[in-house]
């Protein structure tokens, strides 16, 4: 496990926030961290209702990655860090693109559902503090993931082809995101071209979801 970073202290209350996409897991879990003298300011099941609290910023955020809003997690990540606060990401998912997207990005800690309660809490602590925690098992996953090139998308442009690489259809995704289907085409579009002049083909379906699966895209099933 890695240990907290010399030279950084640990604050004497620290302020966490839970996002989780079911309402009964984030009060689970803001129960639990209760009991280890946390201090939970704020619970949401959506990525815009979690920016939008009043409790926010945090120290800590401890994040599901899959909140089914078609944004990267790496997107949410790089957003946490951008306003100084820890992300501790939380997911069923322990595969090796999705633990490197999430620690590449900048999260201060990856923890697995099936880990126990208390490693939960000391990733917290030790991302409160500044340092990184990471299970051997996960830091595995994360020397073995292959990172993609960065394709300079748009947010909505990143919304809809990650959504579209879900399976969903472009109705689909046009709902989801309240637009039309013309947009969501466009917006497709516009993201293959980008990876394309990075020579990365995902001009079918099956090559997009082939991509998505490598880099560890958290999306609808």
């Amino acid at each position: 496990m890695t240990a907290v970073e010399p030279g950084l202290s640990e604050p004497a209350i620290i302020r966490v926030a839970v996002v989780d996409a079911h309402v009964l897991v984030a009060q689970g879990l803001a129960a639990l961290l209760a009991r280890a003298d946390l201090e939970v300011v704020a619970t949401a099941s959506t990525w815009e209702d979690l920016l939008a609290h009043p409790a926010m910023p945090v120290d800590v955020v401890v994040l599901d990655p899959h909140l089914h809003d078609g944004l990267l997690i790496a997107t949410k990540v790089r957003e946490l860090t951008a306003l100084g606060m820890g992300t501790v990401v939380l997911s069923r998912r322990t595969d090796a693109a999705s633990v490197g997207s999430a620690m590449r990005a900048g999260a201060r800690a990856f923890v697995a559902t099936s880990d126990s309660p208390g490693d939960f809490v000391a990733a917290i602590r030790t991302a409160a503090s500044g340092g990184h925690h990471l299970a051997d098992h996960h830091a595995d996953a994360v020397r073995t993931a292959r990172s993609g090139p960065d394709a300079g998308l748009g947010r909505q442009e990143e919304r809809a082809l990650v959504l579209y690489s879900a399976g969903r259809s472009l109705r689909e995704v046009a709902y989801v995101m309240e637009t039309t289907e013309e947009t969501v085409k466009s917006y497709v579009k516009r993201a293959r071209r980008k990876y394309r002049l990075l020579g990365v083909d995902i001009g079918t379906r099956q090559l997009l979801r082939n991509y998505a699966a490598t880099q560890g895209w958290s999306a609808p099933d």
